[in-house]
């Protein structure tokens, strides 16, 4: 009787658990047996795998052969099991000594011909075994620089079967004859997901070679003022006006003023877009905000995740540390719009599946941009809308109150005038200028937090934020009588107050003055407070 044992890993969600793969060789009649828990594609690895060690040059064992995929309790899928598979079933046959294989975890899919193909998940299935106590990984030579970002892991990336076997077994590494020249890497395929293109995952857009530029945008004076100010906290957006007035314009250019994610942040995003199946090849860390801007055709499912069996990151988990843009928000169903309220709030989200329960992060910067009515036209001067009162009101309706409230920013974006578009007035600041701004405010949030745990202002508790950095002395008399007359909520003020120290970590305060109060409020309740809607202007 032959027995070997080495390690996979199995994702739930975006978090991996350690599964060690049993292989048990008994006399008898030939027969492959998989136990574990695997669902059909993982299933169908024992006709892959068998393919795969006779191609390789390997001999299959003719007794009954027993696959077990401990914990069995649970669920495994796809092909990432192949390799572990395949060497713990050589193991058991003693072509490779089973001591070797023990303490080695290997990810990755077999081809029929031998060769180790791509899975998605490589970073968060590496994570879990670091996590887990193992030094050493097995994966695909095109994904070893995506696994060698968790430290103190020994990573080996194989292109074979045949150059796995002959370094387990001390013999010469053969050599694999390259692709064609010219042709697109078929080994790459594993890694996306066909049609994920842009406005789905990674936004091109952060290229600076594409020229998206602040300084495109003409006029909006306080739409620019109020991305500032959502770029430097981190708070929600929503962008109301007439069509073409540069809504989407000023959403696309939000991502490149927001400072480049730190190592863990990096991490945390790359972990995301690898099992969605949407990283992109040759890049393996993301180090920039993704921008995710999701079809308003999309369903509950595609936004905060789902789908068949263990549910799958969705558009609030790919927008994490980045931005989330519903263009046309009015026109998404209720029911979607109202599922984003708990992610707002708690920063992840937790979808139970009879498959089981799996929490993903969704920690995002969220941007609405709607018509005033379904014409359009309703607020522009010579165009008459055609739209009835009920029709307007219903149609403003579908953002609910409580979604609204969870909105710290709400601005209106004017119609742009000639001179505007002519050129005629002074040009506005670049990306550029506008970053390194919201970089220093960052700091100084950073500095004010330290031995918190929280980065920016938006994370801060309101008692946090009345307690321990009071404003100015009355700055918040203004605030606290539109709490009494109904116009704040409770929520609605401590969001108030959060924007107040961004703006004044913006102007450079040692903390909110009456004036930065009183734009926070004008930028919450779209009321007039007789205060420029800009940063540090006199009034």
């Amino acid at each position: 009787m032959g027995f070997a044992r080495t390690c996979s890993v199995a994702l739930v969600g975006v978090e991996g658990v350690v599964v060690e793969v049993q292989a048990d060789l008994e006399p008898g009649v030939a027969a492959f047996t998989l136990v574990g828990l695997p669902d059909k594609s993982l299933t169908e690895s024992r006709d892959r795998v068998r393919a795969a060690v006779v191609n390789s040059g390997g001999e299959w064992p003719q007794k009954k052969l027993t696959v077990g995929l401990s914990p069995a309790s649970v669920p495994k899928g796809g092909s990432g099991f192949d390799l572990a598979v395949a060497c713990a079933v050589l193991g058991a046959a003693e072509r490779i000594d089973p001591k070797v294989l023990a303490d080695i975890v290997m990810i990755g899919e077999l081809g029929l011909d031998g060769r180790v193909r791509p899975v998605r998940g490589v970073l968060p299935a590496v994570l879990a075994a670091a996590d887990a106590g193992y030094e050493q990984v097995v994966v695909p030579e095109c994904t070893a620089a995506e696994a060698s970002l968790v430290p103190g892991v020994s990573v080996l990336g194989v292109r074979s079967l045949r150059q796995l076997i002959a370094v387990l077994t001390d013999e010469p590494v053969p050599m694999e004859e390259p692709d064609e020249s010219g042709r697109p890497d078929p080994m790459l395929a594993g890694l996306c997901v066909p049609g994920t293109g842009i406005g789905t995952g990674l936004s091109d857009a952060l290229d600076d070679t594409h020229g998206l530029d602040l300084a495109d945008v003409v006029g909006q004076g306080p739409a620019r003022t109020a991305v500032e100010v959502a770029a430097a906290g981190a708070h929600h957006l929503f962008l109301q006006g007439p069509p073409g007035a540069g809504k989407t314009m000023l959403a696309e250019r939000l991502p490149a003023v927001l400072p480049r994610l730190t190592r863990e942040e990096a991490l945390e995003v790359t972990a995301v877009h690898s099992v969605a199946g949407m990283l992109p090849p040759g890049k393996p860390l993301v180090d920039i905000a993704p921008y995710c801007a999701p079809h308003h055709s999309a369903t509950m499912q595609s936004l905060v995740g789902g789908g068949k069996g263990v549910p799958r990151p969705g558009a609030v988990s790919l927008a994490h540390r980045g931005v989330l843009f519903l263009d046309e928000a009015p026109e998404f169903s209720s029911r979607t719009l109202d599922s984003l309220r708990q992610p707002l709030e708690s920063g992840h989200v937790v979808i139970a599946r009879s498959a089981g329960v799996v929490r993903l992060p969704a920690k995002f910067l969220m941007v609405l941009a709607a018509n005033p009515c379904p014409c359009g036209r309703h607020t522009l001067l010579g165009d008459g809308c055609e739209c009835p009162p009920a029709v307007i009101r219903r149609y403003q309706a579908r953002l609910s109150g409580p979604l609204l409230d969870r909105i710290d920013l709400k601005v209106v974006a004017e119609p742009v005038t000639r001179s505007e578009l002519a050129g005629y007035g002074t040009r506005g600041e670049s990306t550029q200028t506008v970053a390194d701004r919201v970089r220093a405010a960052r700091e100084r949030a950073a500095a004010r937090l330290t031995g918190t745990g929280w980065r920016t202002n938006s994370e801060v508790p309101g008692h946090a934020l009345r307690t321990r950095w009071p404003a100015d002395p009355g700055a918040l008399d203004a605030a606290e009588l539109d709490l009494e007359r109904g116009v704040l909520t409770a929520r609605g003020l401590d969001r108030v107050l959060r924007v107040a120290w961004t703006v004044a970590d913006l102007a450079g305060h040692g903390r909110p003055t009456a004036q930065d109060v009183a734009l926070a409020l004008q930028l919450r309740t779209g009321i007039s407070r007789g205060v420029p809607m800009a940063i540090g202007a006199p009034t």
